[in-house]
């Protein structure tokens, strides 16, 4: 169980996450939904250890890893060698697996100048789920992707049996969760 409680996280002196309580199962797909700057990423760098809040617990059981809004590609490195690069080296050869989950199978040996913005975004998602984690916290997962790609990129998604949580934008994606949350301090 991922647990939220009385979590405040202010950034010069604007509170962007309020006394925040949240329960989350550990199963399934979580959506993360709210208007953009209301604390959705910052609860996510705060899941993911890596934003400390000034009030509040929060109990994550497991490891999580994060994708940030980012790509974070390296520039001079093919597809397959992007994910390559967060796997342990008696695991090298797996990354097809993860980079068929995200439907870019046929473009293994592209280098990132060669990629679109919704491709890119998927290389970056398989390199984070590649890593394995016990939870997987994805932040816009699917910014640029075409929404019939990304409600097949979820359905696998929900066959990793780990708890995920994801940010975004799009009400269609947030129907095919298991469960939608808001955050939005303005409420």
């Amino acid at each position: 169980m991922i647990r939220v409680e009385n979590v405040t996280v202010s950034f010069e002196g604007r509170k962007v996450l309020d006394n925040l309580m949240l329960t989350i199962p550990p199963e399934g797909i979580t959506y993360l939904s709210g208007p953009s700057g209301e604390g959705k990423t910052t609860l996510l760098r705060v899941l993911a250890g890596l934003l400390k809040s000034d009030e509040g617990v929060v109990s994550l059981p497991g490891r999580p890893v994060i994708l940030f809004q980012e790509d974070r590609l390296f520039p001079g490195r093919r597809v397959r060698e992007q994910v390559r690069a967060v796997l342990p080296q008696s695991l090298w050869g797996t990354e097809e697996r993860w980079l068929e989950l995200v439907e870019l199978s046929d473009s293994l040996d592209k280098r990132p100048r060669e990629l679109s913005g919704g491709m890119a975004r998927r290389v970056a998602l398989a390199r984070a789920l590649a890593v394995e984690g016990d939870i997987y916290l994805l932040d816009e997962p699917f910014s640029g992707v075409d929404l019939d790609c990304s409600l097949r990129i979820l359905d696998r998604l929900r066959n990793l049996g780990k708890p995920i949580l994801l940010t975004g934008h799009s009400p269609v994606l947030g129907e095919k969760c298991n469960r939608i949350v808001t955050i939005a301090t303005g409420l």
